[in-house]
């Protein structure tokens, strides 16, 4: 299973790398639009998001529009030795990310301000790809498979991701979580 879900992750990301910088930003900016029509988002004080690198979804317009309307934004910063996220407060996105664990940019030591888990409304959630009842293959590193334990239960998990990323199968593991929600460029996809 392991090397099965390797293999997925190398060809998924390799397929995605080849998206042009045009091509990101212009399906990421839809991806954007049909967020924000969310009920879940809309009604969020507090979204958490993770914040993109490479070929991901750019969540740095979303990061900022959420800021812009008076709502919290977070961001985590990883933990390394015990492969925790730490979830913390963005006022200002240039200011307060620096390239952290794994080159992702993530909250500073300075601006770190942590937020309970509990507090977060919606959590938008990374991924390498998925499947339509809301299978996640993660980057292999577990971080957010144990965040999810700290939520509140029945907080709704996100994940942003290109069409090319929506798979008939993701091969899971008993403890992989479900998401709730997919966004792409084209759709909203509800997990059952």
């Amino acid at each position: 299973m392991k090397q099965k879900k390797k293999d997925l992750r190398k060809k998924i990301i390799q397929e995605r790398d080849r998206l042009t910088e045009a091509e990101i930003a212009e399906k990421s900016a839809r991806i954007a639009e049909n967020l924000y029509k969310l009920p879940a988002y809309q009604d969020a004080k507090a979204v958490m998001f993770f914040i993109s690198f490479g070929s991901e979804v750019d969540t740095r317009p979303m990061v900022e529009e959420t800021i812009t309307r008076g709502k919290l934004a977070l961001a985590p910063k990883a933990v390394p030795e015990t492969k925790e996220l730490i979830p913390s407060v963005i006022k200002d996105f240039d200011q307060d990310l620096v390239p952290g664990a794994y080159n992702i940019p993530e909250p500073g030591v300075e601006s770190l301000r942590p937020l309970e888990p509990q507090k977060i409304d919606l959590l938008i959630v990374p991924g390498v790809g998925f499947d339509l009842e809301g299978g996640r293959l993660g980057y292999g590193g577990g971080y957010y498979d144990r965040f999810f334990e700290r939520l509140t239960p029945g907080v709704p998990l996100v994940a942003l991701a290109f069409e090319m990323q929506i798979l008939p199968d993701i091969p899971l593991d008993q403890w992989d979580r479900h998401v709730d929600i997919i966004i792409t460029e084209n759709r909203i996809i509800t997990s059952n």
